[in-house]
């Protein structure tokens, strides 16, 4: 192959990589056809049949190298958030009345939710709560 087209296929497999979600799979063979490309501008590269032998042998060994480490670096910089399970046990605030089977609205860490009762007793606005648990963005409350 011609070296600026290693190059192309190279840069094509970067871009295939940052459109695919996670993975880190078609860098290592986006990097391979780059160091090639750059292999064979410089007579460096051999023979095209040479040139595909060091294609392979660069991606797999690169892939089995450098994918584990990267993606435990990458979860070592994800931002952890606080599980919506541990809003049990936290004090809410009604802002609109919750009638014994109806929803109303509460208060909690300055946010508003729909609120439901636990027990089925109707709380009315401005009732301090704790939360019983979290069922997506409802809060089921308990009386203090």
């Amino acid at each position: 192959m011609v070296w600026w087209l290693w190059l192309l296929v190279g840069l094509a497999l970067l871009g295939v990589e940052m459109l695919t979600p996670g993975g880190f799979f078609t860098i290592f063979f986006g990097v391979a056809a780059l160091i090639v490309g750059l292999l064979a501008r410089f007579g460096l590269a051999g023979p095209p049949w040479m040139q595909w032998v060091l294609f392979s042998v660069l991606s797999v060994l690169s892939l089995l190298v450098f994918r584990k480490p990267l993606l435990e670096w990458m979860r070592r910089r994800e931002v952890s958030r606080p599980e919506v399970d541990s809003l049990v046990g936290q004090s809410a605030v009604v802002l609109e009345p919750v009638a014994g089977d109806g929803v109303g609205k509460a208060e909690l860490r300055g946010t508003a939710w729909s609120a439901r009762s636990v027990d089925g007793s109707p709380l009315p606005a401005g009732r301090r709560c704790s939360v019983a648990r979290v069922d997506g963005l409802t809060l089921w409350l308990k009386a203090d």
